[in-house]
């Protein structure tokens, strides 16, 4: 690729999603081919529709882009303000995420002080503090996000804790499916694929009331990975 190749084929990006950021430019002048995969890869993940609505979507997003200090994503806002999104809304998103992120407060006193307080239920106090902290945006969107934010931080207690909830709430576990996937960039593929593992583990376990396809899902054996496979390990998680 030439500089003057180069040159058309960053303004083609820059064109399809309105900016350009600098490991475009990387990828595009040492391995053109990555990137066409990864943007190909990205075109499905952030911007093609799938089962939430765009706005929705960007919800979510703001929710994992808080949690991760992630400066450079402004343009979710944008989308977020163009799906329909309010500022007021964007109180529930802070709200949610800034929750999520204090749950380790509910661990600690469920780890450490049950003892003493053996009469109260830290994750079912939690799950009541969470639906009110959710404010007058949608319920199951605000799982959505809380799984997401868990997914990002590496809080695994979190997120077995927040995915009851979300079933307790009829969440959709579609919105959720993807929901869960935007935590991919952001948060690592390493600690998305730990998520999924949590989710598929608790539906086998029978702790999550699942539909059909995503019990059939979690009772495919085989699903631990290279360690598993070569008998070094067993399961993950």
């Amino acid at each position: 690729m030439d500089e003057d190749e180069l040159g058309r084929y960053l303004e083609q990006i820059r064109g399809k999603r309105g900016y350009l950021l600098p490991h475009h430019g990387l990828m595009a002048v040492s391995m053109p081919q990555l990137l066409e995969t990864y943007d190909a890869l990205y075109t499905t993940l952030a911007l093609t529709p799938r089962h939430l609505s765009r706005h929705d979507h960007e919800f979510v997003w703001l929710g994992i882009l808080i949690a991760k200090d992630e400066i450079i994503g402004t343009h979710h806002i944008k989308r977020f303000h163009d799906a329909g999104g309010s500022n007021d809304e964007l109180d529930d998103v802070l709200a949610v995420t800034a929750f999520a992120r204090g749950c380790r407060a509910y661990h600690f006193v469920n780890q450490h002080w049950m003892a003493h307080l053996p009469d109260i239920d830290p994750q079912a106090m939690y799950a009541d503090a969470f639906r009110r902290a959710a404010g007058k945006s949608s319920l199951q969107v605000a799982h959505m996000t809380a799984c997401s934010v868990h997914t990002c931080l590496g809080d695994w207690e979190g997120l077995r804790w927040q995915l009851r909830a979300a079933y307790a709430d009829g969440t959709d576990e579609q919105g959720l499916a993807e929901a869960l996937s935007l935590a991919m960039f952001p948060g690592s593929v390493p600690h998305y694929v730990e998520a999924a593992d949590i989710w598929r583990q608790m539906i086998a376990a029978g702790e999550l009331d699942a539909s059909p396809v995503f019990r059939r899902w979690a009772e495919v054996s085989g699903q631990g990975g290279f360690d598993e496979a070569t008998g070094v390990a067993g399961e993950s998680s």
